[in-house]
């Protein structure tokens, strides 16, 4: 089985994979490569780069939140005792089907120890995937302090323990170096030649539609700034790079920030589809970023 995303994830990038691909430099199918991905979420271009580019000898990853990072080094290195937890969550779970006050009374049982961070990390891996697979919409979202406060989602018999594809998750993180913190350090780990894509938390499009809070700091318009300045870094050591981000001209035509941001670069505007959003008229497509620091064959995307 090939690996692909152990998690749901708001922001996934799955659908923008057609899009990335066209938009990777010609070197990377070419060359030998270190892979980069500073901010990995669910890492849907993670494990279609490692299944289908096997020039990509080593892979670094990186991300600010602990409990996501702790997942997938269990996965790497535990994956058989994870296994043994998920199955009895599973089991758990499903045994509420006709109850539904059971169910939710298990699910906030769960969420309430998970916030305790204080399980053996093979626990608290589990209960990352179980909550990620039962809450609302599959959302990562904690207050300011720390606590994950997500409610219950309407699911009555999701698949919480998938055998196949954590063992090959399992495989393919054989070749992943996993950090987790600041994005910057991933430069530390990194040889040359190198390609960043970075996923960074989009910049909000309304006031209504962040989903900053994936992590209890705030990535806003600074931390944007200090990311390009990060990429720029990159270009000037001969990296190669690709940043996805939200297209907030689409949403308005005056607002020129990412534009006059990364105006050296190469932007292409590309479709994705809003998913996540608790008012079914408020989802449907719109366009996206795909900003790179080299030439590649120019495609009209949107």
């Amino acid at each position: 089985m090939r690996a692909k995303p152990f998690l749901k994830w708001a922001g996934g990038k799955s659908q923008l994979i057609n899009d990335i691909e066209k938009a990777l430099p010609k070197e990377f199918t070419s060359q030998k490569f270190t892979y980069v991905e500073p901010f990995v979420g669910s890492g849907a271009v993670l494990f279609w780069i490692l299944e289908n580019f096997p020039n990509v000898e080593k892979a670094v990853i990186n991300d600010i939140n602990a409990d996501l990072t702790n997942t997938y080094k269990i996965i790497a290195s535990k994956p058989e005792q994870l296994l043994l937890q998920l199955e009895k969550y599973q089991k758990k779970f499903h045994s509420f089907e006709h109850d539904v006050d059971g169910r939710k009374e298990y699910y906030y049982d769960q969420r309430k120890l998970f916030n305790t961070r204080a399980t053996p990390k093979v626990t608290q891996a589990a209960l990352f995937i179980f909550l990620n697979r039962t809450c609302f919409n599959g959302l990562f979202r904690v207050n300011p302090s720390n606590g994950f406060n997500v409610p219950i989602g309407s699911y009555i018999k999701p698949t919480i323990c998938d055998v196949d594809n954590i063992m090959a998750v399992s495989k393919v993180l054989e070749r992943v170096e996993i950090l987790t913190g600041d994005y910057k350090q991933t430069l530390l780990h990194t040889e040359k030649p190198a390609f960043f894509y970075f996923d960074p938390p989009y910049k909000p499009l309304s006031k209504t539609s962040s989903f900053n809070t994936y992590a209890k700091d705030e990535f806003g318009d600074n931390q944007q700034i200090e990311l390009r300045d990060f990429c720029k870094q990159l270009d000037t050591l001969d990296h190669f790079w690709m940043l996805s981000n939200s297209d907030v001209k689409g949403k308005d035509v005056n607002d020129n920030f990412f534009d006059d941001l990364y105006g050296e670069f190469n932007i292409n505007r590309v479709w994705a589809k809003r998913n996540i959003n608790a008012n079914p008229d408020k989802r449907g497509k719109l366009t996206e970023l795909l900003i790179t620091n080299y030439d590649h064959l120019k495609v009209e995307y949107a």
